[in-house]
């Protein structure tokens, strides 16, 4: 693998560690108001990633289908979705600021399940940056290598609140500050791991480039939808959220147009 592609998958993770590394200096919890900013805008680049970074390339990788060039990309999102529907219902995990445990019922800490919701909600974006890394190391003309970065540094952008967002409330848990910050950095390692068994894997998975570019973005949009989204608009002021969403869409946007 190329040292470029080494240094893409390792971007994202930087950002969850950097995030994490906050409970270190930080001696309070976020405040609530400061944790539905930084969701919103994590929720807003991964939207935009889905549709930028995954689908309308998923789109132009099968336009020699004509005018049925989006059927790869339905696939494929809806399979995303059911996938991260069955890990939802089968893996025990907790959302922050929920009293109630989802999936099957389990004896596990709760601090484990807080990390295993966000391992959850990493395993997408270390699909997509593995597929998009795939696709420019096979030599696909249609996903250059500066589009493969912009989708890293997305990814990384959005993952350094999200880091922040796993360390700061396990410390206010009672969690002493290395083991919040480790588990942070362990939230994100599902990342790199999963984008590099996707590179390895390359030469199968370009045949059916589209579906898995589609099929990253339908798990990225599920976690959006069903995690982050409610979590920006909880409480008072919740157009804080939807303004960091906008935001968080806007840079992820600019990135992937001007660097793609």
């Amino acid at each position: 693998m190329e040292g470029q592609g080494i240094w893409g998958i390792l971007i994202p993770f930087l950002g969850t560690t950097l995030g994490s590394g906050c409970v270190l200096f930080m001696k309070h919890k976020l405040d609530a108001l400061v944790q539905r900013a930084l969701t919103g805008f994590a929720a807003g680049v991964m939207v935009a990633a889905s549709i930028w970074s995954l689908l309308i390339p998923a789109m132009n990788e099968a336009e020699g289908m004509g005018k049925w060039a989006f059927v790869p990309a339905v696939i494929g999102f809806w399979l995303g979705i059911l996938f991260l529907l069955v890990l939802d219902r089968t893996i025990p995990h907790l959302h922050m600021n929920s009293s109630k445990a989802e999936g099957p019922k389990s004896s596990l800490h709760k601090t484990t399940m807080l990390v295993l919701a966000v391992t959850l909600h990493n395993l997408p974006e270390g699909m997509a940056v593995g597929v998009v890394y795939a696709g420019w190391i096979s030599g696909d003309m249609g996903i250059t290598a500066m589009g493969a970065l912009a989708l890293s540094l997305g990814i990384a952008i959005q993952n350094f609140p999200e880091g922040a967002i796993i360390s700061m409330p396990l410390r206010a848990e009672g969690v002493s500050k290395r083991k919040a910050f480790f588990y942070g950095v362990y939230s994100g390692v599902v990342e790199p791991i999963g984008a590099m068994f996707t590179i390895l894997a390359a030469r199968y998975v370009i045949p059916f480039l589209p579906y898995l570019l589609s099929f990253a973005a339908g798990a990225m949009i599920y976690v959006v939808v069903e995690e982050l989204i409610p979590e920006m608009s909880e409480g008072n002021h919740s157009n804080v959220g939807t303004i960091l969403f906008s935001a968080g869409f806007t840079v992820m946007m600019a990135l992937d147009v001007a660097l793609g």
